[in-house]
């Protein structure tokens, strides 16, 4: 039996990210869970404020070679309805950045965890399922597939939407889904794409397109399922130049590489986030479309409050409080954006005329007023800056008065 200081249950990307950060610092961290059986093929898009953790941790100069920069994002609607709303561009410029973020393909960047994984001394990588857990006053006690058995002072769920370490600590879910399905590939392009990357809003959720290096994109396309179903079986020529379609051709030629993944919608929210020795990550905590580049970014900041509130080694056993006063420093971020989100999705499904009316009115301010556009895209990149920036702009304005 090994003992170890964090037990990390899930071996995605959330929870090798969580294992690499938390064994930095110099903490015993056992990485937990079998490897995937099938290649993710889906792209993550992370922003700014990730990309500088990235950074933090020495991963960024071997991750960007696969990556490609956001360098705007081009809003079009593409509804038949009769409220449309304009186009809308946001452009990182605006806001003083060369990029928003940066796309990342899924498989490669697990890859690269992987391999850093194994190069960390104080992390141990165990790829056998974690069947049975064991919550007592001063350790966690896991029982392993291969009959095995870990102890652990805190114990990380980075173990998806199904969390059986959420299930096992006896934590609810508020879960709910949408009449859609994901359909995602990459293709290839006749036409640059300029690092732009371009969402099409339509009756059934957004098609969007995002940039990877050279003449190549990733596709995030929302559909009914029925459509979805459909879409798989097209043969590759036919789907490739439905794409171009959809897109107008903005891009020229398309050509589908490899076989498109499907995915059903859902959200998910845990009822609490942490409690004693466990905390929840990444979708074990959250779920919800992939809409506007929040998931991975959302679960990086969950990481990130791992790490801070760990803290370095100190010799002694690590707090019994830890997963509840995680739960108390993530509510408010993971139910804003899961919210928001929400929001989105479903006004984008909407049939009512004035949830239409209010959407289009929405986005022709954006595309008018530069200084709220600004404040949106601030607070995408980094959450809480919108309002901060609002208080101190108030507090010049008075200041000004005042003098």
């Amino acid at each position: 039996m090994g003992h170890y200081d964090i037990v990390i249950i899930g071996a995605g990307l959330a929870g090798s990210l969580a294992a690499i950060a938390l064994a930095r610092e110099g903490h015993r961290v056992a990485l937990v869970g079998p490897r995937p059986a099938i290649a993710d093929g889906r792209t993550t898009a992370l922003m700014d404020q990730s990309i500088e953790y990235l950074k933090t941790l020495d991963l960024w100069d071997e991750v960007a070679p696969l990556t490609a920069p956001l360098v705007a994002i081009h809003i079009i609607d593409g509804t038949k309805r009769l409220l449309r709303a304009p186009p809308v561009n946001f452009r990182a410029s605006e806001v003083g950045i060369e990029a928003f973020g940066y796309n990342i393909p899924n498989a490669p960047f697990l890859e690269i965890l992987e391999r850093r994984e194994a190069a960390l001394p104080t992390l141990t990588r165990l790829t056998a399922a974690a069947t049975t857990f064991d919550f007592a006053d001063t350790e966690v006690r896991i029982g392993l597939g291969d009959g095995s058995t870990i102890t652990a002072d805190l114990v990380v769920g980075a173990d998806g939407r199904r969390s059986p370490v959420r299930e096992a600590a006896d934590i609810g879910v508020h879960t709910w889904s949408y009449p859609q399905a994901a359909v995602v590939l990459n293709f290839s392009h006749e036409l640059p794409h300029q690092n732009v990357s371009t969402e099409f809003h339509t009756e059934s959720g957004p098609f969007t397109q995002v940039p990877l290096p050279g003449n190549r994109s990733s596709l995030v396309w929302v559909q009914t399922p029925r459509d979805a179903e459909e879409t798989l079986k097209l043969p590759v020529d036919l789907l490739s130049r439905t794409i171009e379609y959809r897109m107008e051709s903005i891009l020229g030629k398309v050509a589908v590489e490899g076989a498109p993944q499907s995915f059903p919608l859902s959200g998910l929210t845990a009822r609490r986030f942490g409690r004693g020795r466990v905390m929840l990550v990444g979708e074990a905590a959250h779920a919800f479309p992939p809409i506007g580049a929040q998931g991975l970014n959302l679960s990086l900041r969950d990481v990130m409050t791992v790490v801070e509130l760990v803290g370095p080694p100190s010799g002694s056993r690590l707090p019994a409080d830890t997963g509840d006063r995680f739960d108390g420093r993530r509510r408010m971020d993971i139910v804003s954006r899961t919210a928001s989100v929400d929001l989105l999705n479903r006004s984008l499904l909407s049939g009512f005329l004035p949830v239409q009316a209010m959407r289009a009115i929405g986005l022709q301010l954006l595309s008018s007023a530069g200084p709220l556009r600004g404040l949106l895209m601030r607070e995408g990149i980094h959450p809480g800056s919108a309002l901060q920036s609002l208080k101190e702009s108030l507090r010049e304005k008075i200041s000004r008065k005042s003098a």
